[in-house]
């Protein structure tokens, strides 16, 4: 995870750069300054600052992978790799779901928003306990 570490350093890095730069270009606080661009910058650089210590604080904790090894070869990395999830229709049940309350508040239907909730419920109960019944069980 080394090599993450540093891609999100150097790009908070630029980020620490250009903030400022930006500011002053854009009007240096003056009333017609571009305060929306100035916040996301900063808070951009704040997100990167925060996956970069993340980063670096496992890289440190954990034996390295055979990626991060100078002298690692390609048969270093062979073997199971993890848990992949098969497919599911629960996540397009859940977004329809979702998409039903968000048309619900837009046309203050607030019954179309509480049916919408209920199968937002049933869709994230679906979601969540999709391995503990069917073909996928475990």
């Amino acid at each position: 995870m080394k090599a993450e570490t540093w891609i999100f350093a150097i790009t908070t890095i630029f980020l620490v750069l250009v903030t400022p730069s930006y500011w002053f270009i854009t009007g240096a606080g003056e009333t017609g300054a571009d305060w929306t661009g100035t916040s996301a910058l900063t808070m951009t650089g704040l997100l990167t600052l925060m996956v970069t210590l993340y980063l670096g604080f496992h890289a440190r904790k954990m034996e390295p992978r055979p990626e991060d090894k100078l002298d690692g070869e390609i048969a270093d990395g062979a073997g199971e790799l993890g848990f992949f999830p098969p497919y599911s229709w629960w996540p397009l049940w859940a977004a329809a779901t979702l998409g039903v309350m968000v048309f619900g508040l837009a046309m203050a239907a607030w019954w179309l928003f509480i049916i919408g909730g209920v199968l937002g419920a049933l869709a994230t109960c679906g979601l969540v306990f999709e391995y503990y019944r069917g073909e996928h069980a475990h």
